[in-house]
């Protein structure tokens, strides 16, 4: 499909630069398959969900994965993207002509990282130099890897080591949130288990290639950058038995929903999974695994409007932008979210 079929306009003060407090105020948008649509609250989402339904978060935990240094004389950025080992890190590098396979960058408190590699898609293999673990090297070079629509406005600052983190948070190595979980409190949870809301969590490692536009005139072209993700046995279990009982899975987020979908065959069976995923789904993907999904508003022309458009329709989802947008719902990251159920 040409991409410029997923196209909007979308007025530059609709993106959030900070989240909604408390988390669970957000708006949230209700698009059923057919219908009016809604405009509520994350607070209200135990009410539109029903008993025997699943929420399905990822738990995995943002780094602080964007680093400043130098090589030489010269200013370079890094961005991890995705771990290969415990010491080697495939990461994008900003003013990348000044760095060459071999050279050393040096990002300050006594963090260096070997270029080793540079591969097809322009990014270079890092290896980080030293005894101590890189996540320790992380905490004491990095800052959060804000998306480049939040961090090309602001400064990122130390409310967004709280604020980028989902109350799920468990297993390091995200590069970028599962932001539709950041909309969740303990007093939502709750809610949501009194009303007969059950809830699993999985692993995906989300990488900066989420934030990558999609270049290609047509979506055949484009190819997706890889993920690490996990799905326990136990957790596939107890998803196909509330499956069977009759309930919705619903996924937290499009990392939630692309893990759950690689995970699961014709047979709409959920099954345990460990490795990468570079799962692209465009319309006329059938789903095999969910029922509905819980997600912030996306750019235009990306994958992930792509994939909502498979969800629900590309004609319904424009119209449901072209609603939030007339509606001053706000957008990407900190914004407000939507229910999508088909």
């Amino acid at each position: 499909m040409r991409v410029d079929l997923f196209d909007f306009e979308l007025p530059n003060e609709r993106i959030a630069l900070r989240p909604a407090r408390p988390r669970d105020a957000a708006r949230m948008l209700v698009v059923p398959g057919e219908g009016d649509f809604a405009d509520r609250s994350v607070r209200d989402l135990p009410d539109l969900l029903e008993p025997g339904d699943v929420l399905v978060f990822n738990d995995t935990r943002v780094i602080p994965a964007q680093l400043e240094g130098r090589r030489g004389e010269a200013k370079i950025g890094a961005t991890l993207h995705k771990r290969i080992d415990l010491r080697r890190w495939q990461a994008f590098i900003r003013n990348a002509k000044r760095l060459r396979v071999g050279e050393t960058a040096e990002f300050g408190g006594g963090v260096t990282a070997i270029a080793e590699d540079r591969l097809d898609d322009g990014s270079f293999v890092l290896f980080f130099e030293g005894e101590e673990p890189v996540e320790v090297l992380l905490e004491r070079a990095g800052t959060m890897p804000l998306p480049p629509y939040i961090a090309g406005k602001r400064a990122t600052d130390a409310q967004d080591r709280e604020d980028y983190q989902t109350m799920f948070a468990r297993e390091d190595g995200a590069v970028a949130a599962p932001t539709a979980a950041l909309h969740f409190t303990d007093r939502l949870m709750a809610d949501l288990k009194d009303h007969g809301i059950a809830s699993e969590t999985l692993t995906l490692h989300v990488g900066a290639g989420t934030f990558l536009p999609v270049k290609a005139d047509d979506t055949d072209d484009h190819q997706m950058h890889s993920e690490w993700g996990r799905i326990e046995q136990a957790t596939a279990d107890r998803l196909n038995a509330a499956r069977a009982d009759g309930g919705r899975i619903i996924a937290v987020g499009t990392t939630s929903l692309r893990l759950l979908e690689s995970a699961t065959g014709e047979d709409r069976i959920i099954r345990p999974f460990a490795g990468d995923t570079d799962i692209f789904i465009t319309p006329g993907y059938t789903f095999r695994a969910i029922d509905g999904l819980m997600t912030n508003f996306h750019l235009p022309k990306s994958t992930l409007f792509m994939l909502v458009s498979a969800l629900m329709g590309r004609e319904r989802m424009q119209a449901a932008y072209a609603r939030a947008i007339a509606s001053e719902y706000r957008f990407y990251s900190y914004g407000d979210s939507s229910l999508l159920l088909p």
